[in-house]
């Protein structure tokens, strides 16, 4: 960036530029027909095995590279209480041993292919990938589906792993009280709501986990009927398919678990908590109870609302023009630090969240009231057409710039196909959000951002421990 260029100057600049995309995304649109006849980039191959799984096939020739997943639909919202982390801890296991491999030789495989591999878990879905050469695709397939069906458990395999799984909840949670804090906040945000559950689990299900209890989770949830392999990159479409029927193919589908949804239960009022843990700085996590995406795709509230919420949340949080930062950073210099985030994208209804660090001096209890403040102009006052044009430019530009990459496109389609909205949904995103109005923000803040639908919770810095405070 030339920081010699006034403020103002590089705003106009970020909006003329961001705009342009907008209008470069929707004329390509206009185009699409003779475009896609000439070629198939563009286009998401779906294809159905028999045994179930699902096949998403994408196309992207600027470089002889591709991205190989398998998302399956397991994650900590499937568990149950006294197994959370379950889900993860499997993860885990997935890079040991199977009938064919012994434990080691899947990391020198991969490593001997050239190919970046790795595996994450969420609360709705655990996925394994791997990022190598176009012509090391098939090698990649093979990998994926030997560990589908063919997983060896060892016991001494498995207690090793679950010591690292808990070392693991040791230094990003029990030893940050940020994490720490958003784990008491989310625990007491849902009472119901499996998402009140950590992904790592918590550490007295952890110390209880038994072999057979990851043996029982593989068998139910590993099987191609509930899993849908993505490749995205310099691919032909039915060479991957051939591919994928020749090492997932022989396996059978099996019955699957029938899943009940753990719907919220109806909050009646403002819930606060404390957490007090020895820190350097005081920090605040807020959150209001919103629908998800999914919600709208069944009909339970209007197509349009997800779209405002994400909107919304970049009004308040979208970079430095944003209200959080013009107002309450630079402006009333009340916050060291503030942010807003929508998460409705997952299979259950989730929130949209607020944290905040307060400046020096400031109590939390004066930065939730000026954060409150902020939400209640949102509730009274239209936002502007200029912020709203804005705003819509930042949203739709950064997902634009993400999708360059083939493994965000390959986790966006992964994503949206494994919590049940579909990966054509990627589709709607952008003409979703630039319908958004003025009006509609305000009606979503006042319908969501209520009092009877906030949870707070407040950090409260303890004395740091002697070598802590020696740093």
């Amino acid at each position: 960036m030339n920081r010699s260029l006034s403020p103002a100057t590089l705003s106009r600049i970020s909006f003329l530029f961001l705009s342009f995309i907008i209008i470069f995304i929707f004329c390509s649109s206009a185009n699409s027909t003779e475009a896609k006849a000439k070629n198939n980039e563009s286009a998401v191959h779906e294809f159905n095995l028999d045994n179930g799984l699902k096949v998403l096939i994408k196309q992207d020739k600027r470089a002889p590279v591709a991205v190989v997943q398998v998302w399956y639909k397991v994650g900590t919202s499937y568990e149950y209480e006294g197994i959370t982390g379950l889900s993860h801890a499997l993860e885990h296991m997935m890079f040991k041993g199977t009938k064919t491999r012994k434990s080691g030789e899947f990391e020198k495989l991969v490593s001997a292919i050239g190919a970046r591999n790795n595996a994450f878990t969420s609360q709705d879905y655990t996925a394994y990938y791997e990022v190598l050469a176009n012509d090391k695709i098939e090698q990649a397939i093979e990998i994926e589906a030997d560990r589908m069906r063919n997983l060896v458990f060892d016991p001494k395999e498995f207690e090793k792993e679950i010591e690292v799984v808990k070392e693991e909840r040791r230094w990003r949670t029990d030893d940050k009280p940020s994490s720490l804090t958003r784990e008491q906040f989310n625990a007491t945000a849902f009472l119901n709501s499996p998402y009140r559950a950590p992904v790592i689990g918590w550490m007295v299900d952890l110390e209880g986990m038994t072999l057979e209890d990851a043996k029982v989770w593989y068998k139910k949830w590993y099987t191609p009927n509930n899993a849908t392999l993505v490749v995205v990159g310099d691919v032909e479409p039915e060479a991957i398919l051939s591919m994928a029927k020749k090492y997932f193919g022989p396996y059978k589908s099996n019955p699957l678990p029938v899943v009940k949804l753990r719907t919220e239960v109806k909050q009646l009022g403002p819930r606060h908590i404390t957490v007090k843990l020895p820190a350097k700085l005081a920090s605040l996590r807020m959150g209001f109870k919103t629908p998800a995406m999914i919600s709208a795709k069944k009909g339970k509230v209007p197509e349009w609302e997800p779209y405002a919420l994400e909107v919304l949340a970049n009004i308040l949080d979208g970079g430095d023009s944003a209200r959080f930062a013009k107002n309450l950073i630079r402006g009333k210099e009340v916050a060291a630090g503030a942010n807003a985030g929508y998460y409705g994208y997952g299979r259950l209804d989730n929130l949209l969240t607020i944290s905040a660090t307060p400046a020096e001096g400031v109590s939390t209890e004066k930065l939730k009231d000026l954060i409150l403040a902020e939400i209640e102009t949102l509730k009274t006052e239209l936002v502007s057409e200029a912020e709203l044009k804005r705003v819509k430019a930042q949203v739709i530009a950064g997902e634009v710039f993400e999708r360059d990459s083939i493994e965000h496109m390959a986790t966006l389609l992964g994503s949206l196909e494994t919590v049940g909205l579909g990966h054509k949904y990627i589709d709607q995103y952008v003409p979703g959000v630039l319908a958004v109005t003025a009006v509609q923000i305000q009606d979503v803040a006042k319908k969501y951002l209520i009092e009877n639908s906030l949870t707070v919770a407040e950090l409260i810095p303890q004395p740091l421990g002697e070598k802590q405070e020696k740093k």
